[in-house]
């Protein structure tokens, strides 16, 4: 069975006020999305090692295989935004009080992962992601990841927000300001309410 591109979880111009225009969300969504998930079944109908693997499974089959690099970076994307729409939210920002408490305990204060989490989406070099994760060892942490890699491949931990730094998901909105993207990113329009699920469901 195809993969398939997810619907969004809100209007195009749902994020607008929060400062992810209607054309970014169609830009981004509609376009760019889309051309990884048919890239991704392209490669699935051509490689019979790929086919009736779930997505998780041929993100981690790929990785580090230089001849599924193609697989291995579209599988990834698609992985990647799976999860970037829901992570978003119009009512974003507010963090709940458990999460709130977590993030504390493991930073130091809500201000240190904000400051921890934009450090390390201004840092990733090019394109790529910045995630919070749940670590094995049970505490959270932030992480970067380049290009279409995630927490999935590199087994760092549970994926409970996760940017995209790529220039498509900011420039129409913050042109080259990607630290100003970040702060506005956590502050409005992170969906604090998913990582509290998840970390609740882990």
């Amino acid at each position: 069975m195809a993969f398939e591109l997810p619907a969004l979880p809100y209007a195009h111009s749902a994020l607008a006020a929060n400062g992810m225009c209607q054309e970014t969300l169609e830009l981004h969504h509609d376009k760019h999305h889309q051309a990884y998930v048919t890239a991704l079944n392209g490669f699935v109908e051509k490689n019979d090692a790929l086919k009736g693997k779930s997505l998780d499974e041929i993100v981690v089959f790929s990785k580090d295989k230089p001849d599924l690099a193609g697989v291995f970076n579209n599988a990834g994307q698609h992985w990647n935004h799976n999860l970037f729409w829901p992570m978003m939210s119009p009512a974003g920002g507010k963090i709940p009080g458990a999460l709130d408490k977590k993030l504390t305990e493991d930073f130091g204060s809500v201000a240190a992962f904000k400051d921890a989490f934009k450090a390390a989406g201004v840092g990733q070099f090019g394109s790529g992601w910045a995630w919070l994760v749940l670590g094995k060892d049970g505490k959270l942490k932030v992480t970067r990841t380049p290009n279409g890699s995630n927490p999935l491949a590199t087994g760092e931990g549970k994926a409970l927000l996760g940017c995209d730094v790529w220039e498509h998901s900011y420039y129409l909105d913050f042109r080259n300001r990607r630290p100003d993207y970040l702060q506005n990113w956590l502050d409005k329009l992170a969906n604090y309410e998913f990582a509290a699920a998840a970390l609740k469901a882990a």
